[in-house]
């Protein structure tokens, strides 16, 4: 049975992986509730305006505490701590994702790619490995969970543009910027050059498109009963990267997010022919495509 205080903390953090995840079977949806309920808790911490770093340094000592052995008073915690040994979760895995979450605290820009891709590493890109683990998915389909994680993570840090600004930070490379002339992206810095913020959005879409194309060729190592669900989140994710696309100043207007009925429609969709895709970016649509090699 899933614990009510954990079903608040992922249905108050993210409508599209609340609904979608509320279709997979009963016996395993305990276990992604136990694991979005403790990265999303960890989550809040440093997400909350103003920070409650006090609090995220708690959460993690009590985290290794349990690790230990020892009993804490955090359900979440707890309930983590059993699927991980459950699972068999790497407990790498978990030290990358902590850290992530601290450079939330210690870390506001990002110069290159590659630092980038480090914080996405643990914030995002762990969270498909513990999902393949959950699904009992075998190794081979791991390389595609880590992708499905980078672009959502990604398409994330698109829509959430005006949000994180407020917060102090921007995940995206500083030499991705300097590339469009811009310094930064506040609103008044991109109304000023409206063709290069433009631009510069094409691109990070076309980023986002490369990696979600390469995540879901490993559909094919996810079960039906399993699909309907990722896919379902993972289609959510290109319907916003299509709002963006169409109108990429829309991320200062307001937070794209699909509403209940879509999510639920998309799942049912599913249901009927998980093959066929609901949502797609065409790279035609994009601009300024970047060369593929060039991306990580």
């Amino acid at each position: 049975m899933i614990n009510k205080t954990i079903f608040s903390i992922f249905k108050q953090g993210s409508r599209t992986y609340f609904y979608s995840s509320m279709f997979f079977p009963s016996y395993i949806k305990k276990e992604v509730f136990d694991l979005y309920g403790f990265v999303r808790k960890a989550d809040n911490y440093v997400d909350s305006t103003p920070q409650n770093i006090q609090g995220f340094y708690d959460f993690k000592e009590n985290y290794y505490k349990a690790l230990d052995g020892k009993k804490t008073d955090d359900i979440v915690i707890n309930g983590f701590v059993d699927l991980s040994e459950k699972k068999g979760f790497d407990q790498r895995w978990t030290d990358a994702f902590l850290e992530s979450m601290e450079m939330d605290i210690t870390k506001t820009r990002y110069e290159t790619i590659d630092e980038t891709l480090k914080y996405i590493y643990g914030s995002a890109e762990v969270i498909g490995l513990y999902m393949a683990k959950i699904m009992n998915l075998p190794e081979k389909s791991y390389y595609y969970a880590k992708y499905l994680g980078r672009a959502m993570q990604y398409i994330n840090f698109i829509r959430d543009i005006a949000e994180d600004i407020e917060l102090g930070r921007t995940y995206f490379p500083k030499e991705d910027l300097e590339k469009y002339g811009l310094k930064n992206l506040n609103k008044i810095e991109t109304e000023q050059k409206p063709e290069e913020f433009i631009g510069f959005i094409k691109e990070q879409l076309q980023r986002y498109l490369l990696w979600q194309n390469k995540a879901e060729k490993g559909y094919n190592y996810i079960p039906k009963r399993y699909l309907i669900p990722v896919k379902t989140a993972s289609e959510m994710y290109n319907w916003t990267a299509e709002q963006i696309l169409k109108d990429p100043f829309i991320v200062y207007n307001k937070k794209i997010k699909p509403m209940v009925k879509q999510i639920i429609t998309t799942t049912f969709l599913n249901v009927i022919d998980p093959k066929k895709p609901n949502y797609k970016i065409r790279p035609i649509d994009i601009i300024h495509p970047i060369p593929q090699k060039t991306i990580k």
